[in-house]
């Protein structure tokens, strides 16, 4: 059984994470996290060096992969193929449920070093 606590929480100028399952939380392969982000918000181009699947559970996003953007519902899944680049916006605020591998790594343009996911983790 895993409890959210605050020391699983991650906050960036652009959305909070929410850790649940995690390889430091007793999962061996998978992680999860509730995403939330709100109205406006958008985070930067990246990729992820693995599958992720979304469940959105309130509101709604956008997201721009693959030279389109898609509107994701509440109630919708999305799944994005590992490294493909995308970017995501919150046209309201959204919740979200995502899992994947948790040994994935995002990679931004621009930046040398990928970057850990730590809710992941």
């Amino acid at each position: 059984m895993i409890t959210p606590s605050p020391e699983h929480v991650t906050t960036t100028p652009n959305a909070t994470m929410t850790g649940l399952a995690a390889p430091s939380r007793g999962s061996s392969e998978l992680s999860t996290w509730r995403v939330d982000m709100p109205a406006g918000g958008t985070g930067p181009e990246h990729s992820v060096s693995r599958e992720q699947v979304w469940t959105l559970t309130a509101g709604s996003l956008e997201v721009t992969f693959e030279g389109r953007t898609e509107t994701v519902a509440v109630g919708r899944t999305l799944v994005l193929p590992a490294d493909a680049p995308r970017r995501i916006h919150a046209p309201e605020a959204f919740s979200a449920h995502v899992a994947m591998r948790a040994d994935g790594v995002v990679s931004v343009p621009g930046e040398d070093e990928p970057r850990v996911l730590p809710w992941a983790r």
